[in-house]
């Protein structure tokens, strides 16, 4: 098994950064072309098709999709926050706006659109209906249980999330068997199979940052490559201008970074707090660039990496911007939206001047929305603070009910939306570990990994200063990132990492050792935590138990109750 500890960062010891000249030690390859350790350093994952590997994928995507779709329908009726979005969802479908059918008027609402746009598309194809407003309405594609369709995005999305982690993950850390590690892990997560049951908006959230971060991994990579085929065909780093730099070419623009930040405008569209998560982005590619040259022997990393990449990221984020705007389209090409025509908010400072008008009372709306969230500061039953997220403080319950036969006195079946313990409460020793391996190792993956954690999480902790009201589910965007520290460890565990520079390893024996003994460790690690999953998941899907059988998953009391 190839792990996070064998595949060295590419980016550490680059040039010597007074010379641009190549890393000391380094030799030339046979034929005096490019230095092996050159070579390593700007050595990715093939970008050829791996049968095999997509086979192992295949098996973990199977295995997250039958633990989503099966029993979606129930609990029947709408829980928890279904009450807003599946109603928001479908009347995104049917009026291009969310709208208020008891008061047959625009509801004014507090997130962006696009979370519910995908969740009106289930109920398009698969059916909706809500009794109260006397709605009843067949889908496109055939009619189910209603439920079924203003879940069924959500459980798409949250399957297409392992499968990603997966991929990223054998990216990132060169090993199938790592990737398809941490998407097991992920499917096997509570945390993730709720919210992939359920139309609430942070399961879109997650894929659509998850997303962005691989988009920017599939970046890094193809630029490593671009630079290796160049100093393959004798490019000069040391060069002063375009001769030391790769040629250009529409074939060679950042194809995979543009990507990400349409990606990344899709995640914003869903929730605004994505923007946390743009700095972080930003700042990774900076790096990860400013690494290439190193490697490469550029003479001055720093500089040419702001002038190239600049113009580039600023085009992403111009993207980014459209891809916002794209989905505001029902609000933006109608009549319909709240705040969209001044005339009928007399008290707002809203104008009706065409195209410059409806950009301006979007505007507006979204000072009136920020304000809103602002000042959310109303006590919930379920709020939680972000020192209790990891730890499992308060869990939130979507739906309980004492109804039904189960064979005893009294009865219970809950959705909670609870962590899987064992991993959960693995996350911040992982997160530790993970500081510290890389920090030893100088590795770009552990740093990575850390920072996309600390720019989901530590932004509440601003927020919890004021009293603002939160829940734990505001963890879902850096679950994929916490369970990539987890998986960085496991690897860690089963090979130790060789010498910076890529010296001289272990003896054969005492790595074959290594390997078998941390592979033990890191699979019981795995079998336990599936275990774990199998006895909570019951309470992860509202099936039916003895109240007896439901308290004793309980484990923190009161706090999970």
């Amino acid at each position: 098994m190839t792990s996070a500890s064998t595949a060295q960062s590419a980016d550490q010891a680059g040039p010597d950064p007074t010379t641009g000249s190549p890393p000391e030690g380094s030799s030339p390859a046979p034929g005096g072309g490019v230095p092996g350790i050159v070579r390593r350093r700007l050595a990715t994952v093939e970008a050829r098709l791996d049968g095999r590997s997509w086979l192992a994928t295949g098996v973990i995507v199977a295995i997250a999709a039958i633990l989503r779709f099966v029993g979606l329908s129930h609990p029947p009726g709408k829980i928890f926050d279904e009450i807003y979005y599946a109603r928001e969802g479908w009347a995104l479908v049917d009026k291009g706006v969310e709208w208020n059918y008891q008061d047959n008027g625009p509801s004014y609402v507090v997130h962006p659109p696009l979370g519910k746009w995908l969740i009106g598309l289930g109920e398009w194809a698969f059916g909706y209906s809500d009794a109260e407003h006397g709605i009843s309405v067949p889908g496109h594609l055939m009619t189910t249980a209603p439920e079924f369709g203003w879940r069924f995005s959500a459980a798409v999305v949250g399957t297409l999330s392992v499968l990603m982690l997966v991929r990223i993950g054998r990216r990132m850390f060169r090993s199938t068997a790592l990737g398809c590690a941490a998407g097991l892990l992920l499917a096997l997560d509570g945390f993730h199979l709720v919210l992939s049951r359920t139309a609430l908006l942070d399961i879109f959230l997650l894929f659509f940052v998850l997303a962005t971060f691989g988009a920017l991994v599939l970046d890094r990579d193809a630029r490593r490559r671009r630079w290796a085929r160049a100093l393959e065909a004798g490019l000069d780093p040391g060069r002063p201008g375009r001769a030391g730099r790769p040629a250009g070419g529409w074939r060679n623009w950042p194809w995979w970074r543009l990507a990400a930040g349409v990606l990344f405008g899709g995640a914003c569209a869903v929730k605004w707090s994505a923007l946390y998560f743009l700095p972080v982005f930003a700042l990774l590619v900076i790096l990860w660039e400013v690494g290439v040259r190193r490697s490469a022997g550029a003479r001055r990393p720093w500089r040419d990496t702001l002038l190239d990449e600049l113009p580039w990221l600023v085009l992403a984020g111009v993207l980014m911007v459209v891809t916002y705007l794209a989905t505001w389209s029902g609000w933006l090409l109608g009549d319909d939206g709240y705040y969209r025509l001044a005339e009928r908010y007399p008290n707002a400072p809203l104008s009706d001047t065409p195209v410059i008008g409806a950009l301006h009372n979007l505007v507006e709306y979204h000072k009136a929305a920020y304000g809103f969230h602002r000042t959310l500061d109303e006590g919930h039953k379920y709020q939680s603070w972000p020192w209790q997220w990891l730890l499992l403080g308060r869990p939130v319950a979507f739906y309980w009910s004492g109804n039904g036969a189960c064979g005893a006195p009294s009865c219970a079946s809950e959705v909670l939306l609870l962590g899987t313990p064992l991993l959960w409460w693995s996350f911040l020793p992982a997160l530790v570990a993970l500081a510290w391996l890389g920090l030893a190792r100088r590795d770009w993956r552990a740093g990575a990994i850390l920072l996309v954690v600390a720019a989901g999480l530590l932004p509440w902790f601003w927020f919890a200063l004021d009293g603002r009201t939160m829940f734990s589910f505001y963890t879902a965007p850096v679950l994929p990132f916490l369970v990539l520290a987890v998986v960085y460890v496991l690897g860690a565990i089963v090979t130790p990492a060789g010498p910076p520079g890529g010296g001289t390893v272990a003896p054969l024996d005492a790595g074959q050792d290594r390997r078998l003994v941390g592979g033990v460790i890191a699979g019981a690690y795995v079998l336990l935590v599936a275990l774990c999953f199998a006895y909570f998941h019951p309470i992860f899907v509202g099936k039916l138990l003895p109240y007896a059988e439901w308290s004793a998953r309980m484990w923190l009391d009161g706090r999970w109750i």
